[in-house]
């Protein structure tokens, strides 16, 4: 045995278990079957524009340990995700706030706006069956109608409702003008981006890239005491209960010769008709300057499709459902009885985890193990 730890994946979680593993004097190899290191949160630069390659990732947390924990590896900026909504053409504020309920209605105090919602969630009586009475419920059918309905069908590719009210449980209704979208104590995007801040977890750790831990499986095993797998549960169990579903998505990324595209970082499209559920400008993120505080000429999109996974796409949502939930269940059972692997992270505990919550699970299990 060459390490104490083979570490498959090097997101979040892996890197986080491999930084602490070194620090507590443990031999650690890490592998990846991507060309690229950093997982899901990896971002490549294009002139100078530090692209979110797997979807936004907008660092917000109330966890002080976390928080103080992840700036060990990076400095964060005071980026504050404040989305705009498009609904044919029509620009709103997200999360609904005074700016929105202005607009829709053209309510000027929080005391109008509370009534109109109260007046507009009466069409529901008795508890929500579906999606489509959930929201209404909680916002009225005026905003359901331009803000939820369509995003929500187009993410699913179901009509709402077909979808069960659990899914939007709480939606963030704000009677102040306060356009934060997370309201968390502290937020932000690593400057410099992502991928710098994992080199920085995994500095002086070996790290071996395009390694298919399947293809290898017996030879990399006998390398080390312990595995920790962060891949996909079922992969793991060869899907031999079956397939645990997810939602997936697909971009389509352009670089344009302009300096501004639309002026923020994500715009969502909340009708039916577009395609695309929203559109990413990724140097938004970072105010649109380089190193240097120099203006950026050009930019990025992504325009972001939801779609149905299926075998060889990236996994990213969890369905979590009741079958999803049962057949989860059974996985794990098999994951307890296997004696040296250790299964974490978002597809190894089929979780739809925030990046704090990665972080906190990881450092939870450094607890225990080292």
């Amino acid at each position: 045995m060459k390490y104490n730890y083979l570490i498959v994946g090097s997101g979040l979680y892996g890197a986080v278990f491999a930084h602490e593993a070194k620090k507590a004097g443990k031999s650690v190899l890490v592998i990846d079957k991507r060309p690229n290191i950093a997982g899901n949160v990896y971002t490549e630069n294009v002139e100078g524009i530090n692209v979110h390659k797997y979807g936004a990732h907008i660092f917000h947390t109330n966890n002080t340990e976390v928080w103080n924990y992840i700036n060990q590896f990076a400095t964060f900026n005071r980026f504050t995700n404040s989305p705009v909504a498009n609904f044919k053409g029509e620009l709103f504020s997200l999360p609904f706030n005074m700016y929105t309920f202005n607009k829709i209605w053209g309510v000027v105090t929080p005391e109008e706006a509370a009534a109109k919602i109260a007046e507009q969630r009466k069409e529901i009586t008795g508890e929500p069956k579906n999606l489509e009475e959930q929201a209404i419920s909680l916002v009225g059918r005026d905003i359901y109608e331009k803000l939820i309905k369509g995003y929500t069908e187009k993410q699913w590719e179901r009509d709402c409702k077909e979808l069960p009210s659990f899914i939007i449980k709480r939606l963030p209704v704000r009677l102040t003008f306060d356009n934060n979208y997370f309201n968390a104590l502290y937020q932000g995007i690593p400057i410099g981006g992502y991928t710098k801040m994992v080199e920085n977890m995994l500095d002086g750790i070996e790290v071996r890239l395009n390694t298919d831990y399947f293809e290898h499986k017996a030879e990399l095993d006998s390398l080390a005491e312990k595995v920790v797998y962060t891949g996909p549960i079922d992969a793991y169990f060869d899907f031999k209960l079956g397939t645990l579903e997810y939602r997936s998505v697909r971009f389509e990324n352009e670089l344009l010769d302009k300096p501004n595209f639309q002026g923020n970082a994500a715009v969502n499209y909340t009708d039916r008709e577009t395609p695309w559920t929203r559109i990413i400008e990724h140097k938004w993120f970072e105010f649109g300057k380089d190193t240097e505080g120099n203006d950026l000429p050009k930019t990025v999109i992504s325009r972001e499709y939801s779609s149905e996974w299926k075998p060889g796409d990236e996994p990213y949502y969890p369905v979590n459902d009741e079958k999803n939930g049962g057949l989860y269940a059974e996985y794990k059972k098999l994951a307890e009885a296997e004696k040296n692997v250790i299964f974490g992270g978002r597809l190894g505990e089929y979780k739809y985890y925030d990046m704090d919550a990665v972080i906190a699970s990881a450092l939870e299990l450094c607890k225990k193990e080292l």
